[in-house]
């Protein structure tokens, strides 16, 4: 498992947000796509294709978290500027930093495993330490999370 590592520059977000929770994640998620797919179309400066799925958590921490940790969830695309945002969505700026960037192939009740290694494995033998910054997955067009095999990114917030 091998990350790339990158400094992105600050990424704009139009989207839906609701405060969830790891036992709420899956339900919520899905209720938030379903309503954000639809107004998507209506987002006239979108930068790529990829859709996004954000965690903003508060102090993450594996050792305290719980399943009824809660979050802050998004559910978004990428746009160039905030000058045209659809009546109902809402924005998010991602600010600068580094992150660790894993490819994830697999099916999608898979992905908690390969999270979980990122986070119990690889971050602690890497020389890096978590930074308090978005987490967030970047979803190809075609996703589906009822597809039986998907390709996705995991990015990481890292400091040296």
């Amino acid at each position: 498992m091998t990350p790339k590592i990158i400094v992105s520059e600050a990424i704009l977000i139009v989207g839906l947000k609701a405060d969830l929770s790891f036992m709420t994640n899956a339900q919520g998620t899905g209720n938030l796509a379903r309503q954000f797919m639809p107004k998507r179309n209506q987002i006239l400066n979108r930068v790529g294709t990829d859709k996004f799925s954000i965690q903003i958590y508060n102090q993450f921490d594996l050792k305290t978290m719980s399943p009824n940790t809660v979050y802050e969830k998004w559910v978004g695309v990428a746009v160039s500027d905030f000058k045209s945002i659809p009546e109902g969505l809402e924005t998010l700026t991602i600010n600068e930093a580094k992150y660790a960037v894993f490819n994830f192939e697999g099916k999608p009740e898979e992905f908690l495993k390969t999270w979980q290694a990122i986070h119990t494995g690889w971050l602690p033998n890497s020389g890096y330490k978590l930074d308090d910054k978005p987490h967030f997955e970047k979803l190809p067009e075609d996703y589906h999370p009822s597809n039986a095999f998907v390709k996705e990114e995991i990015w990481v917030p890292i400091k040296d």
